[in-house]
């Protein structure tokens, strides 16, 4: 049990350090409020494996690496704890079709497993930027083009992130698991990997 812990905290710290390489990278970026990148892949992929309490951690790490590293833009406290802190947790939401998804494996229902991965990296991407959404319009109202609701453009830019991440990140982890799909199959159950992720 002890062992497997360990195995888990190590790839969670792995795929960290992946999703800040990846978020190093450039990204898409429609507008200074609209940017769409594939960094979320990691956390997404550590979720299908190992389940939702893996990638709630990885998530919440990858959180505080974005204030240590610099790349955090803080205007408050409570607006760093929401943006960083729980809205980058919120990724590992994707990891409650774990099961789902290594049923369908198992059972060689190929298409049925990418329609729950798809619906997980959904899940995941609605999940973290549900909570920029709040954050967009409680916080930062002033960069709402004249004329315009805080809700509405906090909403649309959001809203349109998401979409396109997520869009951006199922693509990319049908291909990564298409070329190496060890990297979300594990010999136990994903449920019992679940409960020991904690």
């Amino acid at each position: 049990m002890k062992n497997i812990r360990l195995v888990v905290l190590l790839e969670a710290s792995l795929m960290t350090a992946f999703a800040v390489i990846l978020d190093m990278l450039p990204s898409i970026k429609l507008s200074p409020s609209i940017s769409i990148s594939i960094a979320m892949v990691p956390i997404f992929l550590l979720s299908y494996r190992r389940g939702w309490k893996a990638g709630i951690l990885a998530g919440f790490v990858w959180g505080l690496l974005q204030i240590a590293l610099g790349d955090a833009w803080i205007a408050t406290p409570v607006q760093m704890v929401i943006e960083y802190f729980i809205a980058f947790a919120f990724i590992g939401l994707a990891g409650f079709f774990s099961g789902k998804i290594h049923s369908s494996l198992r059972s060689n229902r190929r298409t049925t497993a990418v329609m729950w991965i798809v619906a997980a990296t959904f899940l995941g991407s609605l999940g973290r930027y549900f909570w920029h959404f709040i954050a967009g319009f409680v916080f930062f109202a002033e960069y709402a083009p004249k004329g315009m609701s805080p809700l509405l453009f906090s909403l649309a830019a959001n809203g349109i992130t998401m979409l396109g991440s997520a869009l951006l990140c199922s693509i990319a982890v049908l291909i990564v698991i298409n070329t190496a799909p060890r990297l979300i199959r594990v010999r136990t159950s994903p449920h019992q990997n679940s409960r020991k992720a904690s």
